[in-house]
């Protein structure tokens, strides 16, 4: 665990050094607001279509040739987009560049399947929580240097996360052990491989059923918050890079405190089915409250009241993966990977559009929260489909203790 936990910690940082000042460089290149919310959206969009399309390849990939080198090729893959985006000169370099990275770049599923090869089935809800603090620990360390390195000049922060990104490589060639032993490794079908049968397989993974709608809408929710939160907050309360890192800090700290240590509490209470849900619903009210802030001061507020809605994804993600047999960890993931991905390209689309309609309203006004009334009612929606899992799965189970009473 500490030697996946390191390179995770790694990669998050160099990736959260470029969000508070990727929405701005982007800005660099238009002239309105308009256009401003147009063209993050498209930049966004290329990564996330894709990754769409590169997951469930690179995850096949890591059952067949194991963890560790494609997790270098993910490395790679961010280095080099780091760095030709720090010297792009115009905005069709960035949409191309960030096309690249996203087809290139996997990292987080073949985390988790490498997680998951390392791990006993009772223990993941557990580790993958450790391995979300390191995420929350990345956003911690990875946007306040971003921030802080993009009030001086735009572009610095792509140089240090493509410099990170190099590290990283060196790091996984020379010092991480692989996780997946040759006998657990398969050839590869690729006739499999593609994001439509990598949907339609997790859909048909036992126990795991409408999780998959609760992933693919939780997914979408979180994704237009990501997409939107620099715009949001630079349309609605005039935020800069500095401001921006500093906002997603908090959401780190908080990512660290829960997924660090309070999960574990609350696994010691609660099934992960229930954290699951009162996750979800803590999501839906926070989206809505994030939405109404009319104080900067606010989103810091909705960030520490949002405890539960930290855990769900590690909760339902936990449900997923034991539903999967030691073999397919990297397939199952990388399906898992697919599927958000999907929503990673629906979600600029969404939250530019309607960041888009409102960027003409002045600041403070509460219809800029546009995007996250979108992400309130898609987690409820997500939460409603979790309530009706949970309570098919009950009674599958009763169904079945019950049969060989019978016979």
């Amino acid at each position: 665990m500490p030697f996946i936990m390191l390179t995770v910690l790694i990669d998050m940082v160099s990736i959260g050094l470029i969000i508070p000042v990727l929405p701005p460089l982007v800005g660099s290149f238009t002239g309105s607001q308009a256009d401003h919310a147009f063209w993050y959206g498209v930049v966004t969009f290329a990564f996330g279509f894709a990754n769409f399309f590169g997951s469930p390849i690179l995850g096949a990939l890591s059952d067949r040739y194991g963890r560790r080198p494609v997790l270098l090729v993910g490395f790679s893959g961010l280095a080099l987009s780091f760095f030709v985006t720090a010297i792009a000169q115009s905005i069709w370099v960035l949409v191309v560049v960030r096309l690249f990275s996203g087809a290139m770049q996997s990292n987080a599923a073949v985390a988790n399947a490498y997680v998951a090869d390392i791990t006993e089935p009772d223990q993941r809800a557990k580790r993958f929580g450790m391995l979300g603090a390191m995420f929350g620990l990345g956003f911690i360390l990875g946007p306040v240097m971003g921030g802080l390195l993009g009030a001086h000049d735009l572009r610095l922060p792509f140089f240090a996360a493509g410099a990170l990104a190099v590290c990283n490589w060196f790091y996984g060639l020379f010092v991480l052990p692989e996780s997946l032993p040759p006998e657990r490794r398969h050839a590869v079908d690729w006739k499999g491989v593609n994001p439509v049968s990598a949907l339609k397989r997790l859909s048909e993974l036992e126990g795991v059923g409408l999780l998959v709608v609760v992933i693919g809408l939780s997914s979408l929710a979180q994704m237009v918050l990501h997409t939107s939160w620099v715009l949001y907050t630079t349309f609605k309360f005039g935020w800069g890079p500095a401001e921006n890192g500093w906002s997603l800090f908090a959401v780190g700290v908080m990512g660290v405190i829960v997924q660090g240590g309070l999960i574990r509490v609350a696994l010691k209470r609660w099934p992960a089915e229930r954290i699951a849900v009162m996750g979800l619903i803590s999501s839906s009210i926070c989206y809505a409250l994030w939405g109404l802030s009319s104080e900067g001061w606010m989103m810091y507020a909705v960030v520490v009241l949002n405890v539960f809605g930290f855990m769900a994804n590690t909760a339902v993600q936990s449900l997923v993966s034991n539903a999967a047999d030691d073999s397919t960890q990297g397939k199952t993931m990388g399906s898992v990977a697919s599927l958000t991905s999907l929503m990673a390209v629906l979600a600029p689309v969404l939250g530019a559009a309607l960041l888009g309609i409102v960027s003409h309203l002045p600041r403070g006004d509460w219809r800029i929260g546009a995007p996250f009334f979108l992400c309130a009612a898609l987690q409820m929606v997500s939460t409603m489909f979790a309530l009706m899992h949970f309570r098919r799965q009950r009674s599958a189970d009763a169904a079945a203790a019950a049969a060989p009473a019978q016979a």
